[in-house]
């Protein structure tokens, strides 16, 4: 009797301990899928039409002993070290500032590519792209220091982070890429061997964490995007959609629900983005008919998909190919054929 008391004392100490223990590893789940029509505001024009857009996200958060278990054993989740996501010398705080930067970079090149489009003219102001960490082995490290300005990459100056990613990429892995960078008041140049990308390996990149130094856009028209607690600048290509989908007469979904995820640059390509699978999940989970991925991450999306239809795009051009082929549909969100959809065709 005594034993089973024992048992029944040590019981929740092991399950409370279980879920008290912090491991050093991230889940990454299913997140939410948002009407892009809620969140987005253009003045003077108002969304009327049958079909909408949808941003998909991901959950992220530290696992616990249990929980870090169930991401094992659970299809639908990813466990990964946080060291993979969260350089070591950046704290959770400053990451997510982050983040916070390059979703808000995400919003204003959104705006400035949509309004370009749709024939408007809209400037840029900038201080430079400021350099804000280092990744571990990042060849710039003892050269570049964090607070440095990169006011050039191979003498062609640079006003957003987009042009300093463009720029570095046209590189081939190993080869040198001449920077210049001012430091206080001085201007200095450098020339610093590329390593390949951590999460594109076929891909130049320099090993730094980088943000837009006091940016914006100078715009013709009011256009408020509220993403609330999201984060992060996957969500590009849909911003862009859905302004544009305001700004120009024709309905560009067709009428049908279409989600979508991928990052997008100044000159309209669609780059790859993380936890591709989870949002594949949560878009199939909200009966969305098709969803719009990076190229480059459209091989596990279709792994991940089920019913829902993947199409893989590799610029804003693609995109909107394939959104004018869609039948036009007389009624909201009609369910789309079963089968999948094939191609057309911010760390550095």
């Amino acid at each position: 009797m005594r034993k089973f008391l024992n048992y029944l004392f040590i019981l929740p100490v092991i399950i409370f301990l279980g879920f008290a223990i912090q491991t050093d590893y991230l889940l990454i789940k299913p997140g939410s899928v948002d009407e892009l029509g809620n969140i987005i505001l253009v003045e003077g024009k108002e969304r009327q039409e049958d079909g909408q857009f949808f941003m998909v996200t991901v959950s992220q958060h530290r696992a616990s002993l249990w929980s870090y278990l169930y991401g094992i054993c659970h299809p639908f989740v990813d466990v990964r070290p946080i060291s993979r996501v969260i350089p070591p010398d950046m704290s959770q705080e400053e990451y997510n500032q982050l983040m916070q930067n390059w979703m808000q970079e995400s919003k204003y090149l959104a705006q400035i590519i949509a309004l370009r489009r749709a024939g408007y003219e809209v400037s840029i102001v900038s201080d430079g792209v400021e350099i804000v960490e280092f990744m571990d082995g990042s060849p710039a490290q003892g050269i570049l220091q964090a607070g440095d300005i990169i006011k050039a990459i191979e003498g062609k100056e640079v006003t957003l982070v987009e042009e300093v990613v463009k720029y570095i990429q046209a590189k081939e892995v190993g080869e040198e890429v001449l920077i210049t960078i001012q430091k206080g008041e001085e201007i200095k140049e450098y020339k610093i061997p590329t390593i390949a990308n951590r999460d594109e390996p076929g891909k130049a990149a320099l090993g730094i964490y980088v943000r837009t130094l006091n940016w914006h856009p100078l715009l013709p028209l009011k256009i408020d995007i509220e993403t609330g607690p999201v984060i992060g600048p996957s969500a590009g290509m849909m911003f862009v959609l859905e302004i544009l989908d305001r700004l120009l007469p024709e309905n560009l979904t067709g009428g049908y629900r279409v989600a979508g995820t991928g990052t997008i640059t100044i000159d309209g390509k669609v780059g790859g983005i993380g936890g591709i699978k989870q949002k594949v999940i949560a878009a199939e989970q909200a009966e969305i008919d098709y969803i719009l991925v990076p190229e480059e991450n459209y091989g596990e999306a279709v792994q991940a998909a089920g019913r829902i239809n993947v199409v893989s795009v590799r610029d804003l051009d693609e995109a909107l190919v394939f959104l004018q082929s869609l039948e036009r549909t007389a009624g909201y969100g009609r369910r789309a054929d079963v089968m999948r959809q094939g191609t057309f065709s911010f760390c550095i």
